[in-house]
């Protein structure tokens, strides 16, 4: 019996399962069409794409902000599919790597054969509006009521700290945000892919000092999924795919902060390299939940690339393009993809498999062997709720 019932039982690993096809549907401005249909889309494409007949995906997990009033549960008859495991992920920028997760140990319990990763959401007139608006009941009562309607001036809140405490400039956030539209260049799918000088990007307008536009991830509509099955069943079918070292999660952590200087990252990475088997400098490239640039830095710490508080002096380290130190959101990243609701929980992930599959929307960086996706999501004014990353691995 071990000494204390707090003890972590050790994890197990996902050796026998896979992440397989992954798939984008474009993104765009605007769209009439509903959370439905993008997330319809989705599906047909993991079913395109794989060979695999709809009748043999017996698993989803959906993720949507927009998909209000219906449910994952009514998707299902909308998609005409019959499921033996079903779950909606309401987790925001965490959400990939949380369906990851339960994918994976699904299909590892015998609870499903293939499951298929669904987030995608709409953007119209008011969907933002109606989003920000209700968000929570804390937003709904306490903060949009009195004109901060919505993530921007939080994350001027938690931006300004940072700099005031950590020595972070806009000099330092502009880096990342110049290097993602570099990343972005040859990505058709890219919603911004013209160049960004440092210059154009101080000299945007300010939208909740000290952010400034480029600061912010543009709403948009469009979907993102994934496979999850046996690896077995991904060498039959012969689908690439990348394997699963590692994943971890965590839901409101230090919550006695008095505002967010660090994320949960900072508690699971060390179990996360150690199920992996590996450590910080065997990453050959990162997908970070970008929003806001100061959430990078956020991450870059909690991972353990650099000391708590280091975050800006890493990034005047290193370029952050996919050619040179530290490749990071290889695909432009939400900053220069656009932010398609719930899918921003997943473009990072989808980014991964497909530079470990050699399919990337862009460039590929040479000779990766080993990825980490990491997400971030739910921002209740001060702080971001939920936190998760996972390491994936070339065949």
């Amino acid at each position: 019996m071990p000494d204390s019932y707090d003890a972590d039982a050790p994890a197990r690993g996902y050796e026998d399962v896979v992440a397989t096809v992954p798939v984008t549907v474009p993104y765009v401005r605007r769209s009439d069409h509903g959370a439905g249909w993008f997330l319809g889309r989705a599906l047909a494409g993991l079913i395109a794409n794989s060979g695999i007949a709809k009748g043999s995906i017996d698993g989803l997990t959906v993720s949507s902000f927009t998909l209000h009033p219906d449910s994952a549960v009514s998707f299902t008859q909308y998609a005409g599919i019959s499921l033996r495991y079903l779950e909606q992920i309401s987790t925001g920028g965490a959400c990939g790597v949380m369906a990851l997760r339960r994918a994976a140990r699904a299909v590892q319990a015998g609870d499903a054969n293939v499951v298929a990763c669904l987030a995608g959401d709409t953007a119209n007139a008011n969907s933002f509006r109606d989003l920000i608006a209700n968000f929570s009941s804390f937003a709904h009562d306490y903060v949009y009521p009195y004109g901060a309607g919505g993530p921007n001036e939080s994350f001027a809140f938690l931006t300004e700290h940072y700099m005031r405490t950590r020595g972070a400039t806009r000099e330092d956030f502009g880096k990342l945000c110049i290097a993602q539209r570099d990343n972005a260049r040859l990505n058709p799918i890219a919603l911004l892919r013209e160049p960004m000088t440092l210059g154009a990007y101080l000299a945007s307008r300010p939208i909740a000092e000290p952010i400034h536009l480029f600061d912010c991830v543009m709403p948009c509509a469009g979907a993102d999924a994934f496979l999850v099955m046996h690896r077995w069943r991904a060498e039959r079918l012969g689908l690439p795919f990348a394997r699963i070292l590692s994943t971890v999660e965590r839901h409101n952590a230090y919550p006695d902060d008095p505002i967010q200087t660090r994320g949960g990252w900072a508690l699971d990475s060390v179990r996360l390299y150690a199920q992996a088997g590996i450590s910080p400098v065997d990453i050959d490239f990162i997908e970070t939940y970008d929003d806001y640039p100061v959430i990078s830095m956020l991450q870059f710490e909690g991972l353990g690339f650099c000391p708590e508080g280091g975050g800006a002096e890493f990034v005047r380290q290193n370029s952050f393009t996919i050619d040179g130190s530290f490749p990071h959101n290889t695909s432009g990243g939400q900053l220069s993809m656009g932010q398609a609701g719930a899918a921003g929980g997943y473009l990072g992930l989808v980014e991964a498999i497909r530079q470990l599959t050699d399919s990337p929307l862009g460039t590929a960086v040479v000779n990766a062997r080993i990825g980490m996706v990491s997400g971030f999501g739910m921002i209740n004014y001060d702080r971001g709720l939920c936190t998760a990353a996972a390491i994936l691995g070339r065949a």
